[in-house]
């Protein structure tokens, strides 16, 4: 539940709209509902702001059409992480207004009204084999509501492909920029402005890369203070924490 809709729920039971015991009803699931399988978290939009999202791999398709499923009659927007094409196609005739986007592995769908927002995200990328890991996180900050920039195969092998977006890049509150080999884009992007990045490793790159790992060693080792680094291949979690950043400096 949202925090918008729960206080709209408490101004209906204040008005005599809604009597109390139907208040209780819609507050049944509260903080948790049981599936049995999980235990889905309808509280976290109030506690954390965004919503729970489900992360599809290692799930069945049944297990993943009841968690969306009880999300999504919240009424909150629900994103699905890493989804196979089979979940996908059952996810979408559960749930026609949905999107599915294959480079990400992502179905999302939204049920707020989309609002204008100042919230603002630049997502990067090192090469065009980094995009799936890249557009995981750019769905993931529109889901949830805020202004996307795409700034793909800028990386450092022909670094005026860089420089000739800077503006682009300075006008973001946090930038996400994901890379494989050697991990260096985000030092360089670091250097060129004053908010937060966001390293994403991808697990792209030749044998001694060892699927990311030197990426992320590279990452961690940034000489630019303002990187900050998840996971390898972990554009969701970048592009989640990237959108509380924007969202607090856009004061929303």
């Amino acid at each position: 539940m949202r925090r918008d809709s729960l206080l709209q729920l408490l101004a209906e039971v204040e008005r005599g709209a809604l009597t109390s015991a139907s208040a209780a009803d819609r507050l049944a699931n509260l903080p948790y509902e049981d599936l049995g399988h999980a235990r889905v978290d309808h509280h976290r939009s109030l506690r954390a702001g965004l919503p729970e999202v489900v992360f599809a791999a290692g799930k069945t398709t049944e297990q993943v059409l009841a968690i969306f499923g009880s999300l999504a009659k919240d009424g909150v927007d629900v994103l699905a992480t890493r989804v196979d094409p089979t979940t996908a196609a059952a996810l979408l005739t559960q749930h026609p207004a949905a999107s599915h986007h294959p480079a990400a592995r992502t179905v999302s769908f939204r049920q707020t009204s989309p609002a204008a927002t100042s919230a603002r995200i630049t997502v990067v990328c090192a090469g065009t084999s980094d995009i799936p890991v890249a557009e995981e996180a750019a769905i993931t900050a529109e889901t949830f509501g805020a202004s996307v920039i795409r700034l793909y195969d800028v990386g450092v092998a022909g670094l005026h492909r860089l420089l000739s977006v800077r503006d682009e890049l300075c006008s973001a509150h946090a930038i996400v920029v994901c890379a494989g080999m050697e991990g260096a884009l985000p030092s360089v992007v670091g250097g060129l402005v004053g908010v937060p990045v966001i390293a994403v490793p991808t697990s792209v790159g030749y044998g001694a890369s060892f699927s990311g790992v030197s990426a992320l060693l590279g990452m961690l080792n940034s000489c630019s203070p303002n990187v900050t680094v998840v996971n390898i291949d972990n554009g969701f979690g970048a592009a989640y924490t990237g959108v509380l950043i924007a969202r607090a400096a856009a004061h929303i």
